[in-house]
């Protein structure tokens, strides 16, 4: 472990934007936060927006220095990576954030039905011949809708071209609606927080000429989900 994990994963022990839920709580049913985030933490009823999968929650508190009329919350399983999100939330009294310590899968242990009104998905791992543990998968979107307000909003911006056209053939099969689509964004013309918002991953890719891409659609909650038959 490196020598700053575990100062760090000590400091978070006294952060207050951060759920850390042990395994052993977990096995015994969901968090007491469930349902009553708007209430007990947020203290409004403003919009609840989630990132997957947030690393260093770039993108969780750039979207909130942005839109204080709405709530943002990030879910990583990677402390280390977290303490720097929450750390810059603290750091810039940013009240509309929130981050939960732990994997995607259980997403519904911290989330009401209807809780959730957007979900932003970005850069995540594509899972190369692993579409069951693809971000955008139906097992994944599928979590998402059980949490989520009737067609919720979910956003997949990413430099892998496969993941972007997995994701294409997912909404096809399933006959989502898209909102918007670029198979490279800075060539688009489309809201400044899909450009103007980079993560470290995302800064990292574009040094390297890479297209980025987008993916903005509806999650319509009485559907259920199926991948698609050829994809890999």
């Amino acid at each position: 472990m490196g020598k700053r994990k575990l100062p760090r994963f000590e400091e978070m022990k006294h952060f207050t934007n951060i759920f850390q839920p042990s395994p052993q709580e977990m096995f015994e049913g969901s968090h007491s936060i469930r349902g009553k985030w708007h209430a007990e933490y947020f203290k409004n009823n403003n919009p609840i927006i989630l990132e997957v999968g947030c690393g260093k929650g770039d993108y969780t508190t750039g979207l909130a220095r942005r839109f204080h009329e709405k709530n943002f919350i990030g879910i990583d399983i990677k402390g280390a990576r977290l303490w720097r999100g929450c750390k810059t939330a603290l750091d810039e009294s940013l009240a509309n954030v929130a981050f939960i310590r732990n994997k995607v899968e259980f997403l519904p242990s911290f989330f009401a039905p209807g809780e959730v009104s957007e979900v932003w998905v970005t850069f995540p791992d594509p899972q190369p011949n692993k579409m069951r543990k693809r971000l955008t998968s139906a097992r994944f979107l599928d979590i998402y809708k059980q949490i989520s307000v009737e067609n919720a909003i979910v956003h997949l911006k990413t430099d892998s071209q496969e993941l972007f056209q997995f994701t294409d053939k997912i909404i096809i099969q399933n006959k989502l609606e898209i909102l918007f689509q670029s198979n490279d964004l800075y060539v688009s013309d489309c809201e400044k927080e899909v450009v103007e918002i980079q993560t470290f991953y995302e800064k990292m890719f574009l040094s390297q000429n890479k297209p980025i891409t987008y993916t903005k659609f509806l999650l319509r909650s009485a559907d259920s989900y199926s991948n698609p038959e050829n994809a890999e």
